[in-house]
């Protein structure tokens, strides 16, 4: 990595949002790119919301402390749940996902919209705040999708069971007659082949990396802290799972090498609103979420 140039720093529980980093390096060929996956935490779908909090303060205080000028949660349960106590105790830009539901309801022509989401997503208020905000005129199935993130981190390579949890999965928006899809995770755009032969060809599946990467290149034009060198980007990756085994799932992902290395963070939750292994400032930061979960 260009020591010169300080990265933007990626997070997610996987490798799900390796899917924004793609995006990212088309539309940033110049930035380097700190990836960090909570693999041995994977996937957040299933954590409670006070485990979500608790472990994106830590992956997020991890990429600061290695010089990240701008962080993005590449996870929309992460940003469901522990974006705003980001904000308050970072300093630097973070930019959340969140479902792509506004433009998948401008795309739909029948007036009906299906979302497939982590159950911890689906069920969130944030979602319900989108869909009460761009949905009012639009029929929205929402569909939680579990398997789907585990399918993404194994790099599945049996297609005959790709296609069936898909198919089963999706037989809800296949039944209501959805003519666009959001994918609500950032996992799922790598599950894109198999739920477009599911839902068929007419329906068009929207995801947000894309929107991200525009979103970054505001938001560090800006202030000016775009990388201001010709020389092209890269790519390096953390993990708090097994490095040898999450590499070759990566390189799969990416279509080439990556280095990877582990990330040595806390695996037992405290047992208090206190956090030793967080600076003073994050500890507070911790006792406030457990607060607001209890």
């Amino acid at each position: 990595m260009n020591v010169h140039t300080p990265p933007i720093g990626i997070f997610d529980s996987g490798l799900g949002g390796l899917s924004v980093a793609i995006e990212i390096e088309k539309a940033l060929p110049n930035e380097q790119l700190l990836y960090a996956a909570d693999s041995r935490f994977c996937p957040y779908g299933s954590r409670s919301e006070e485990e979500i909090r608790w472990r994106s303060l830590l992956i997020a205080n991890a990429l600061v402390e290695r010089g990240a000028k701008l962080l993005v949660i590449a996870c929309n349960t992460a940003t469901a749940f522990a974006l705003e106590a980001l904000r308050m105790h970072f300093s630097v830009p973070i930019i959340g996902l969140e479902p792509a539901l506004k433009p998948a309801v401008a795309m739909s022509r029948c007036g009906k919209v299906g979302v497939l989401a982590t159950p911890r997503t689906a069920s969130s208020t944030r979602l319900q705040r989108l869909i009460d905000r761009y949905g009012a005129e639009t029929l929205v199935f929402v569909v939680p999708a579990p398997g789907f993130v585990q399918l993404v981190e194994e790099f599945s390579t049996d297609c005959n069971e790709i296609d069936r949890l898909v198919s089963n999965t999706v037989a809800p928006l296949i039944d209501g007659k959805v003519d666009s899809v959001v994918l609500g995770c950032t996992h799922y755009p790598f599950l894109r082949g198999a739920i477009q032969r599911a839902m068929g060809s007419d329906v068009t599946l929207v995801d947000s990396g894309a929107a991200i990467a525009r979103r970054i290149a505001t938001v560090l034009g800006a202030v000016n802290d775009l990388a201001g060198t010709e020389i092209p980007g890269s790519l390096e990756m953390l993990t708090t799972g097994d490095a040898d085994s999450v590499a070759p799932v990566a390189a799969k992902l990416l279509g080439r090498e990556v280095s990877v290395r582990s990330l040595d963070l806390p695996i037992e939750p405290p047992q208090s609103g206190y956090d030793a292994s967080l600076p003073p400032k994050l500890s507070a930061a911790w006792t406030s979420s457990v607060s607001a979960v209890a």
